[in-house]
């Protein structure tokens, strides 16, 4: 499948979306915002897809918004805004809701909108050099992406607004020593580790990692009770499915599962 801006590559079970407009430190423009919102699509819709990596050519991983682009959108600049979320947005929550578990894989710089990504992510991996900002109200503007949800049910209110309103950058250990991302490897091993853990996700048994998504992100917004009665719906129905009798088959044969995702 080809994009301008990304490129999508399926193969073993794992979707990659790869940001690609390097020249521009990955900026998001609007046809960066169309191409992962189809992309996102495609992952989604495509039963093959088991995993999704998210990652990125060149030094950085995202730069946040194209500021430029904004800069050039003169009078246009609050439709051009406002189309490009309406896009991003539906990207991010596909990820969030798709079954396939998704994997942020982070080098360099994950600025604005490029960390607003991060947070959308279910796991992230990334780089001892990596760095965290959100960036936006450094040019006037406001956090998108969704991250106004995700971050405070990652880092709490108080870290929340001290990122939003500071600006300020953060490294990759205190991003691993805050919840913002699952592990920090050496550089040079964030593409072998990356590729380990998609592959692993993708041999999983893909409903019940999905279902497992959806309780979790609603889970904010419920009563114990509410969510008690979905975790027993949830765990019904995939007892339904081969992937369970196959589990339970092989944990009481003492074998690895041969999960086939249904």
């Amino acid at each position: 499948m080809d994009f301008d801006t990304l490129t999508y590559v399926v193969r073993d079970g794992v979707a990659r979306i790869t940001l690609n407009r390097p020249h521009a430190g990955n900026a998001l423009d609007l046809q960066m915002s169309k191409d992962l919102m189809y992309a996102a699509l495609a992952a989604d819709e495509d039963p093959s897809v088991r995993a999704v990596v998210l990652g990125a050519n060149g030094k950085l991983f995202c730069a946040g918004g194209d500021l430029g682009a904004f800069h050039d959108a003169g009078d246009r600049r609050p439709a051009l805004i406002k189309e490009m979320t309406t896009y991003l947005h539906a990207g991010i929550s596909r990820m969030a809701r798709m079954a396939a578990p998704v994997v942020a894989s982070v080098h360099g710089a994950a600025a604005g909108a490029g960390m607003s990504l991060v947070c959308a992510a279910d796991l992230v991996l990334c780089g001892e050099s990596a760095k965290f900002a959100m960036a936006y109200t450094a040019a006037g503007l406001t956090p998108d992406g969704g991250s106004t949800y995700s971050l405070p049910r990652l880092l709490g209110t108080r870290r929340t607004l001290e990122l939003m309103l500071t600006n300020r950058r953060i490294d990759a250990t205190t991003a691993l020593e805050w919840g913002l991302v699952t592990q920090v490897v050496p550089d040079e091993d964030l593409a072998a580790t990356t590729d380990a853990l998609a592959a692993r996700l993708a041999s999983g048994a893909t409903a019940a990692l999905g279902s497992a998504k959806r309780l979790v992100l609603g889970s904010f917004d419920r009563s114990l009770e509410s969510q008690m009665e979905l975790e027993s719906r949830a765990i019904s129905d995939a007892a339904r499915t081969a992937d369970a009798a196959e589990g339970i088959a092989a944990f009481l044969e003492k074998r690895p599962p041969k999960f086939t995702g249904r």
